[in-house]
């Protein structure tokens, strides 16, 4: 039986990687919520996919420059701070202008997020289990996708009830 031991901080890439992935894609699980709160057609709160779509294209060549002259773990830390700001904006939206905003914000750190985090990955562990160390950070993405999406509006829809609507 093989034991595979990864650093610490490595799952913390991981666990950084499942919330990105799941920021990305929960969205289309709640367009129509989120629609009738805001007061919105539907097509135009599809339109929050396309801004975040948007922001991981524009930002991410810029970003990955700016964090190349950064040490790693600052960069990585700065970049989850961004999302992390981006995602409060979102949380306390209380118009769809806002909800965009943050959700562009948030998308800030995709993509040099999953570049840098490659590197770091690899940088964690010894040459024969880089591969392995990069694989276990795709793995939050992934997991993001399979459990992250689907439990995501789930949740969403029951603490919606928690809190006084926004009309």
């Amino acid at each position: 039986m093989m034991v595979f031991s990864f650093p610490i901080p490595l799952m913390a890439v991981a666990l950084s990687s499942f919330a990105i992935g799941t920021t990305e894609f929960i969205i289309m699980g709640l367009l129509p919520e989120i629609a009738t709160d805001l007061g919105v057609s539907l097509p135009s709160a599809g339109m929050l996919v396309s801004g975040y779509a948007f922001g991981v294209t524009v930002s991410a060549p810029i970003l990955a420059t700016l964090t190349a002259r950064v040490a790693p773990k600052k960069a990585m830390l700065a970049l989850m701070g961004l999302f992390v700001i981006g995602n409060l904006m979102c949380a306390f939206a209380s118009g769809y202008g806002m909800l965009m905003a943050g959700h562009v914000v948030a998308s800030f750190a995709h993509g040099a997020f999953f570049g840098l985090g490659a590197v770091v990955a690899a940088n964690m562990v010894p040459a024969d289990k880089q591969a392995g160390a990069i694989a276990l950070m795709f793995t939050g993405l992934t997991l993001a996708n399979v459990l992250g999406v689907p439990a995501a509006p789930c949740s969403a829809r029951r603490l919606a009830g928690a809190r006084p609507s926004s009309r």
